[in-house]
This record gives C-alpha cells, sequence and structure tokens, in this order.
C-alpha cells in the first residue's frame, strides 16, 4: 500500500518535514542504522502522517502531533489493520511511532505521552468498532444538523446509507460515477482491493435515498462522480470525515465512530441478525474469512458483558 501514501510535501508541513529528516538522520549517523532500516521507519511514518491528514482533514503539523489523544493512536491501528496488514507489521509501526515520538522529546520538539500507552504485541488482536443498532439510526436522523444545503443533506444521507446499507469502504463510495449504480436493478457492481470485483445487493432503502439525492445532484453527464462537493468536483474523503466528527460530537458519541465504522455496523448487524459469514465475507470483499471473522468476535464480547451485567452467576463471582 505504500505506493498510494500520499508523499510527506502533501501530508506535512515545512517545519514537520524538517524535523522528520533530522530524524532520519539521527537513524542513520547516530544510531547507525542501515540504509534499509532508515528507510522502513520513514514507511512506516509517511503511512501515519497520510492517515492523519485524512483523519484531521488537514496538512499534519507538530502543534497538531502535540494534540494527538490516545484515541487518535487508536483509529489509526483500526485503519491499519482495514488494510489487511499483518499484526506482525502493525507492531512495527507501533514501534517506528513511539521512536519518533521520544526522538521529538529528546530534541524537546514535541512531547506526547498518548502514543505510550497504546501496547500492541504480536498477537494482539484490533476489534473493529460497530455502532449499535439504534446509534446508527440516530447517526442517520443527524445529517441535517452539520450541513445545511438541502442537496448536501441529501447527498451526506445516500452516502452513509451506502456505507452502512450496503458495506461499502469510503474509497469505493466516493470513487463511483453516476452510471456505476443502476437504480433499475437490484444490485450493483463495486471495485475494490486490488481491483477486486464483487456484487452488492442495492437495498430499497438505499436506492431511494440515492434517487432523491440525484434529483439535485448538478451531473453533467452519467460520468460525472456520483458523491460531489460544493464546486461540482468529486467528493473528498476530508469533508466526509470532517462531517462525520461532527455528527459524532453532536450526538456524543465515541471517538470510533468514522465513515468505516458504518461498514463495520453492516457487517456486525447483519451477523446479528444471523447473516452466513461467507456471505458476508463476499459483500464485503475481504480476501480471506479470518478478516471477517473479527465480527464474529465483536458478538462474542458484546454477548460476555451482557451475561456480566445480567446473569446472577457473573454478580456472584464479584463478590
Amino acid at each position: 500500500m505504500s505506493e498510494d501514501y500520499n508523499p510527506l510535501n502533501i501530508t506535512c508541513d515545512i517545519k514537520l518535514i524538517e524535523l522528520i529528516q533530522k530524524w532520519q538522520d539521527n537513524l542513520r549517523l547516530d544510531r547507525r542504522l542501515s540504509e534499509h532500516t532508515a528507510s522502513s521507519y520513514l514507511i512506516d511514518l509517511k503511512e501515519f502522517m497520510h492517515f492523519l491528514q485524512n483523519h484531521l482533514s488537514e496538512q499534519v503539523t507538530i502543534k497538531a502531533l502535540k494534540k494527538l489523544k490516545v484515541a487518535d493512536f487508536r483509529a489509526f491501528l483500526v485503519w491499519r489493520s482495514e488494510q489487511a496488514i499483518g499484526r506482525a507489521s502493525i507492531a512495527r509501526g507501533m514501534s517506528t511511532l513511539r521512536n519518533f515520538f521520544k526522538y521529538c522529546t529528546r530534541m524537546e520538539v514535541l512531547e506526547n505521552d498518548a502514543i505510550m500507552s497504546i501496547h500492541t504485541g504480536r498477537g494482539a488482536k484490533i476489534l473493529p468498532h460497530p455502532l449499535s443498532v439504534d446509534d446508527a439510526k440516530r447517526f442517520l436522523d443527524a445529517v441535517s444538523v452539520v450541513v445545511k444545503e438541502d442537496w448536501q443533506i441529501k447527498r451526506d444521507k445516500a452516502l452513509y446509507l451506502l456505507l452502512y446499507g450496503c458495506g461499502l469502504r469510503i474509497a469505493e463510495a466516493l470513487s463511483l460515477n453516476i452510471s456505476d449504480i443502476p437504480l433499475s436493478a437490484d444490485a450493483f457492481v463495486i471495485t475494490g482491493k486490488g481491483n477486486k470485483q464483487r456484487l452488492v445487493p442495492l437495498l430499497p432503502v438505499v436506492r431511494r435515498a440515492l434517487q432523491v439525492y440525484l434529483r439535485v445532484h448538478p451531473a453533467v453527464s452519467n460520468d460525472s462522480p456520483l458523491f460531489v462537493g460544493a464546486r461540482s468536483e468529486r467528493l473528498n474523503p476530508g469533508v466526509v470525515q470532517r462531517n462525520v466528527r461532527a455528527i459524532r460530537y453532536y450526538l456524543n458519541l465515541p471517538e470510533t465512530v468514522t465513515p468505516h465504522a458504518l461498514r463495520h455496523s453492516f457487517a456486525t448487524h447483519l451477523l446479528q441478525g444471523g447473516g452466513d459469514l461467507r456471505t458476508v465475507q463476499e459483500l464485503l470483499g475481504h480476501s480471506s474469512l479470518s478478516a471477517t471473522q473479527r465480527y464474529t468476535e465483536i458478538d462474542r464480547e458484546q454477548m460476555l458483558q451482557i451475561y456480566d451485567k445480567a446473569h446472577p452467576r457473573a454478580k456472584l463471582n464479584k463478590k
């Protein structure tokens, strides 16, 4: 995935780029790490900056790094796990971040202890964070609180319903053109990671939301982007993330509620409703069943929590 990262001159401001260069010089000259190892560290940090730029909806600065919270680093871990990256690589990436932040502290440039609270062993499992059914409904109902233009309200409702009702990744949804979803059909083809295609059912509620949105869409042709911004260009994911954060804040939802959490909710609610694991795997476009099985672990964890709260034997054991 490193080929898809934005370069540092896009994700970071000049002062942060200079700091990263000094850190790299320290790795090579003072710590005498090999060129290969230092380059691997840099790739890990570039990935983090790429994530942060989208997560914060702005260019990353030293000041922004100072303000990062534990939830921000956890969001990065969840994002990495969604890229089908192995646990060992995730743990190595966090080791790189700790190294960078420790260097910054030694240089008295910035200090942030939140990174030290994150522990990722090779066997650590990072579970998705879906919304509850009620919170998902509240989320969809709150769109008009964040955006005021009528066409943007219709746009965002259609987008969020595609993520929640069809299980699309945000990048998949935003890459769609109008012609990619035939509204007369019961399903459509989506091209996911690695150019793999999958058939996704088009629920009536999603179809209706798209029809309502397309009536106010400033389309030039059927090849126009399906989701557009204020200037009729393809909608930027940073705008979507910013709007989701605003809804999250308004509803007092946890910081794990991101655009991707709607896809998590799609999978979790399907399985909770009796959906077949293999079918959910195909709908999500997962290459391996193990990626889909994470959602069954959420179910198991929730059942244990319910048991712990409700079962009389669980309460007796705590005495």
